[in-house]
């Protein structure tokens, strides 16, 4: 007998019976296609190549490059991708982190990519006001740490915000940015055939399909008059909708897919990864940036800037690099022994974000509990289709804009809360496991919600706050790159956002009363508090300020840190043009530069952001290099530390 049928008796005896091989043989080719399918997922032909592999290479004086972008998240790969459209301006962008993983492609797993190495693992400072119910008191503050950056873990949810939003920035007095102005950069973004005059966009929107119980939810809203939506429309901001979504064929398709990826070959733009930028160096004036030093393995470099450089490192970053290159409030500076480039008060003040309260509620399971076979039935049609429930998240994109206020000043067309839904099948721990680690909650908690999930569906619903009053500030501990800034939420400490969040619980608390969360059998989740069950009344107004003390977290929409105003606000970071105010050729273009967050997911308007910072630079240097123009730009050649 030889030795190859010797093996396949002795695997066939492994299994209980005899064999000749042809169904191992079978069996094999099944698994093969399978480790195939799955790295077929996230192949590196989907990311821009990687220049930082050539550094070793080079000699000192060859890395010169007219313009640096800080950052290859939402905006920053838009502003690489428009800039490179030159082919005669040599672009850098210095990303922290590498490629995405796997997850990050697959809808169904966005919650399960945080707390891992692929985000920057930020926490708030405690406070007496919020986030008592997760670890430690201090909420979790994820953001991306990839080619992509924050845009590679969210929710994928696309909605621009609306017309208000915008026309105040313009009455602050940033021009150039009323609703009108800002609309054709959204639409820029995502025109998926361009020419001359108006070129092509890259990101990729589509629907996704969400489970039934989003019938029970739109039917509810539409009982207590709220109107179904198929899309927000001018005069329309209040409604019930599924939101469209940055993806493709059950894949998401962020900016650093589609705008930074999808031009990754240009021979004038380079992607350096795992580049964390730490410090920019300026002219002896300190009026114009000459150079990024930037750390990758165990190696500093140090590159030149000859046009401009751009600030795309995020709302947490793009401050915390000023304050560490000495840009920022003179006193705190000093306070850290940080030599004073630039005496800015507003850098990481205006702290924002959308502050959610979530609710959850039992569900009467309509459907038996999933088997084993149907979960992998649904990872094989993922696989092989890019179908099937890991292709979308559920009821993620079924989102609600509600104006609470019924006050005569209130405009009834806009929102002054948003509903997020989150939904889970009865049994389904793991799906609940992602979400509650995601959101740091302590163990007590996780235990009682996962005590739920074996006899009901469960519905979570994010209570978002659009327009918070309260606002939080950021600055640093240390000098030291390696050491995480100190970011203050102030969460909840302005009345009126307490007021807002409890008009939007009381809400959420009359669609239990309406037909079809009745037919459900719905009703709240119980959460034993003790501080908040020892209020008299069970979902009073009391009971429930006690609740959002505990359960008040982020809804990933961090803005404002370097805030876009005219040099005659005190707190002014950048002009309408995005320029520091104080330094002729840095910019800045994330979601930082939002005078006020905007009433909706941040990340549209972050895009839309991008596409009007590389704009903006490439009329200013079109200009200068006119013949019409003002004196031709001369390039600057830098000694560099290879």
């Amino acid at each position: 007998m030889s030795s190859t049928s010797s093996c396949n008796l002795t695997e066939a005896a492994q299994c209980g019976g005899p064999g000749i091989g042809l169904f191992q043989g079978l069996v094999t080719m099944l698994l093969q296609t399978l480790l195939s399918a799955q790295c077929q997922v996230a192949p590196s032909s989907l990311w821009p190549p990687d220049y930082g592999d050539q550094l070793a290479d080079l000699r000192d004086g060859q890395l010169d490059y007219d313009f640096v972008v800080i950052g290859a998240g939402s905006a920053g790969s838009v502003v690489a991708s428009r800039l490179s459209e030159n082919p005669n301006w040599r672009v850098l962008v210095l990303e922290a982190g590498g490629d995405p993983p796997v997850e990050s492609e697959i809808p169904a797993l966005f919650f399960g990519l945080q707390h891992s190495e692929f985000t920057w693992n930020y926490f708030t400072e405690p406070s007496s006001s919020a986030c008592q119910a997760t670890r430690d008191g201090r909420c979790y503050w994820p953001r991306g740490r990839m080619i992509g950056g924050t845009g590679g873990i969210n929710a994928m949810l696309y909605v621009r915000g609306n017309r208000r939003d915008f026309d105040n920035w313009s009455a602050m007095g940033n021009t150039g940015w009323s609703y009108d102005e800002v609309l054709p950069y959204f639409q820029k973004s995502v025109r998926p055939v361009g020419n001359e005059t108006h070129p092509a966009g890259y990101v990729t929107l589509s629907k996704f399909e969400v489970p039934a119980v989003e019938r029970m939810i739109r039917e509810g809203a539409e009982s207590l008059g709220v109107p179904l939506v198929e899309e927000f429309a001018e005069g329309s901001f209040v409604g019930y909708t599924n939101v469209p979504v940055t993806a493709q064929n059950g894949q998401r398709a962020h900016t650093g897919k589609g705008h930074l990826a999808k031009v990754g070959q240009r021979p004038n733009l380079h992607v350096i990864k795992h580049a964390l930028a730490h410090q920019l160096h300026f002219d002896p004036a300190g009026q114009r940036v000459e150079a990024v030093s930037f750390v990758r393995g165990e190696r500093t470099y140090r590159v030149g800037v000859a046009r401009e450089a751009v600030l795309s490192a995020g709302v947490i970053d793009s401050p915390a690099l000023l304050l560490r290159s000495g840009i920022g409030p003179r006193p705190h500076l000093e306070q850290l022994e940080i030599p004073v480039v630039n005496d800015l008060p507003g850098v990481g003040g205006n702290l924002q974000d959308h502050v959610l309260v979530p609710l959850f509620m039992q569900l009467e399971s309509s459907e038996e509990v999933p088997t084993q076979k149907e979960i992998l039935d649904s990872l094989y049609a993922y696989l092989r289709n890019r179908t099937g429930e890991m292709a979308s998240h559920g009821t993620a994109s079924t989102v609600g804009f509600v104006n609470t206020n019924t006050a005569n000043e209130s405009d009834p067309r806009y929102p002054d809360v948003e509903f997020h839904h989150l939904w889970f099948q009865r049994a389904r721990h793991d799906a609940l496991e992602m979400l509650l680690s995601g959101l740091s909650l302590q163990d007590q908690y996780v235990k009682h919600l996962q005590q739920q999930l074996i006899n009901y569906d469960l519905l979570c619903i994010f209570v978002v706050l659009s327009h918070p009053q309260s606002k939080g500030q950021l600055s640093l501990r240390s000098k030291h790159y390696w050491e995480s800034p100190k970011l203050v939420s102030n969460y909840l400490t302005q009345p009126e956002d307490l007021a807002t969040l409890l008009r939007g619980i009381r809400y959420q608390e009359q669609l239990l009363e309406t037909a079809p969360y009745r037919a459900a059998h719905a009703q709240l989740s119980h959460i034993p508090i003790p501080e908040c069950d020892s209020s008299p009344e069970y979902r009073s107004d009391d009971y429930w300020r006690c609740y959002a003390k505990y359960f008040s977290i982020t809804c990933y929409h961090q803005t404002g840190t370097l805030k876009m105003s005219p040099d005659t606000d005190p707190q002014a970071c950048v002009n309408p043009r995005l320029q520091l105010h104080g330094i002729s050729n840095l910019r800045v273009a994330d979601a930082s530069i939002m005078p006020n967050i905007v009433s909706a997911n941040t990340n549209a308007a972050t895009v839309m952001i991008g596409e009007r910072a590389a704009d903006f630079i490439a009329q200013d240097w079109t200009e200068l290099e006119s013949p019409q123009g003002t004196e031709r730009a001369t390039r600057r050649i830098h000694d560099y530390d290879l």
